[in-house]
């Protein structure tokens, strides 16, 4: 296991001086922003060039309106998410970190034809199917992330995130982000989940402890919840989407260092 942080977390003014700090640390990936990624192609190469450290994960886009009844607004987040798996193509990352939608449903009711959750189910794995064929020809993965109940009312738990891989066909470019804050909240048995989805649906894994800051300033259980991810034999990215204990930047810098050499201590006794 390998682990990423994102590009907001890192200290510095520049792309250069936040990797240099990624890599005396030794991490070995990095996590950007899918808003507009496209646009930032000869930069991220430039900064990335001669590094150890590469680009793992988008996340998110601009848009999530993949369930809203406006085809046209359905359409746009479609073809964003296309063209940041094309991103991800580009650069040899695992994948597009993708929550099909936040808050209550927007589609209609339409019992006793069908409820809304029926039919976002239905739709969501239509979209599904075709991002997956997308990221099939980029050899990338669309990463579906299952979010806690107070955020998202319809992809909470990763079983239900396979499910609705398996309903598109259980395409091989399409798994899961895991994400160790969001389980926390949805899941009896975070560990047991993970062993439970295997290597196949653990595609990506996001890390924050239960107060979403840096692991190890919580009480998540770390050693018992990357010793699943050992168990199936997942060996890809941990990457870091949190917030960084700490008032000023020395604190914020010493409380990420503190963590990232906890986690390795783990992966190292892991090993």
């Amino acid at each position: 296991m390998k682990i990423a942080l994102q590009e907001g977390l890192l200290p510095g003014g520049t792309l250069d001086e936040k990797l240099d700090f990624a890599e005396s640390l030794n991490v070995e990936g990095l996590e950007i922003s899918g808003r507009g990624p496209a646009r930032r192609i000869d930069e991220l190469e430039s900064a990335l060039r001669n590094r150890g450290i590469r680009l793992v994960s988008l996340c998110g886009q601009g848009t999530f309106d993949f369930l809203d009844p406006d085809i046209d607004k359905r359409n746009h987040s479609i073809a964003e998410a296309k063209e940041n798996l094309r991103v991800c193509g580009h650069f040899g990352a695992v994948g597009l970190i993708l929550p099909p939608i936040f808050g209550p449903p927007r589609l209609p009711d339409l019992t006793p034809l069908a409820d809304a959750i029926t039919l976002e189910m239905q739709l969501l794995t239509e979209i599904v199917r075709d991002l997956a064929e997308c990221a099939e020809e980029q050899k990338t993965k669309v990463l579906l992330e299952p979010l806690n109940r107070y955020e998202e009312h319809l992809l909470r738990q990763q079983e239900r995130g396979i499910e609705i891989i398996k309903r598109a066909g259980d395409p091989p470019s399409a798994s899961l982000l895991c994400d160790f804050f969001h389980m926390h909240i949805e899941e009896t048995d975070t560990p047991a989940t993970l062993r439970r989805a295997g290597r196949r649906y653990v595609g990506h894994v996001h890390m924050a402890d239960n107060t979403r800051q840096e692991p190890g300033s919580g009480d998540i259980d770390w050693r018992t919840g990357l010793s699943a991810l050992k168990h199936i034999g997942f060996d890809g990215y941990l990457a870091y989407e949190c917030g960084i204990t700490g008032e000023g930047e020395t604190e914020r810098r010493e409380a990420l260092t503190r963590s990232v050499k906890f986690i390795q201590g783990i992966i190292g006794e892991l090993s």
